[in-house]
């Protein structure tokens, strides 16, 4: 019974080292085409969000500029002796 169990543990193990090396080996000699792929994918993204290339860009619109914000005055920072804080 104990043997049955390692056999079958056994079968197991050796077939997924088998799936593990044939993807490996599927992965090395498609290597090119899958680079290829995700590169026209990367670009078809990159392509797609600049819209154009900046067409859709509102240039010179000051209606969508954001407004300016005015600084607000801070506190003065008190001065420190040798990186000991003063108060």
């Amino acid at each position: 019974m104990v043997q049955k169990i390692v056999n079958v543990i056994a079968i197991a193990s050796g077939a997924v080292s088998a799936a593990v090396i044939a993807s490996g080996v599927f992965v090395y000699v498609n290597r090119d085409s899958i680079i290829d792929n995700i590169k026209s994918q990367a670009i078809e993204a990159v392509g797609g969000s600049l819209g154009g290339l900046g067409g859709d860009l509102p240039i010179g619109a000051p209606d969508l500029a954001s407004p300016q914000i005015q600084p607000q005055a801070s506190a003065p920072v008190p001065s420190a002796g040798l990186g000991v804080p003063t108060f």
